[in-house]
């Protein structure tokens, strides 16, 4: 993907007004211009429709609507804008949420500006980007009992479609967000349980989790 000559244009989400002030002088200072401010996910939500930009940047855990909450319905509507999420929760929980929901990006906000910034001109670029926060935990919390490796190995799509199961997509839903119809996703999905060697969805995830699939 070819990044615009003009500067990027980033909306900011977040409920706390100190941090989104604060979020705007780094975000400006480091080249990149702010579009607007939410306070929350509706706020995103009603905004983007009249104010498209090039990167979402949000914090996840927002009342109301929260961030991922927000992505949801942002898919849903077919609206494709990159997301980096952005929070001070070093929950190892969030990565794997962000990811099954769609959202290119995630880091804490502690990250260096230099960090924040190549981020934010990476996901734009339709790169995805991840801060390395241990899933290890979530890993042990979800281990399935049966882990012998997959049938074969598995697709770009097909790692797709097992994130947004994970997310607790239907198959309309993930049809939907990848522009498939929705009978070529449930031949995914069953091609995904046989290479797994599993009777249903939930154990497809969790073996996916446990065998580092996603």
């Amino acid at each position: 993907m070819t990044l615009p000559s003009r500067p990027l244009r980033v909306a900011l989400a977040d409920d706390q007004a100190l941090v989104r002030a604060g979020l705007r002088a780094l975000i400006e200072r480091l080249g990149l211009e702010v579009a607007f401010e939410a306070e929350d996910g509706q706020d995103l939500l009603d905004a983007l429709q009249l104010q498209p930009v090039d990167v979402i940047l949000s914090d996840i855990r927002m009342p109301g609507v929260d961030g991922i909450a927000a992505l949801h319905e942002l898919r849903a509507r077919g609206d494709r804008t990159p997301v980096l999420f952005l929070t001070t929760f070093d929950d190892s929980d969030l990565p794997l949420q962000a990811s099954a929901s769609g959202a290119q990006g995630f880091l804490l906000k502690d990250a260096a500006p230099d960090d924040l910034r190549a981020a934010i001109v990476r996901v734009a670029a339709g790169e995805t980007l991840l801060a390395p926060v241990s899933t290890d935990p979530v890993r042990a919390r979800y281990r399935f009992h049966d882990e012998a490796p997959p049938s074969e190995g598995f697709s770009e799509r097909e790692v797709a479609i097992l994130r947004l199961l994970a997310g607790g997509y239907s198959n309309k839903e993930i049809a939907r967000s990848l522009f498939l119809a929705e009978g070529t996703v449930k031949n995914y999905v069953s091609t995904i349980l046989d290479k797994l060697g599993t009777r249903d969805r939930t154990r497809a995830v969790l073996k996916a989790i446990t065998l580092r699939i996603i």
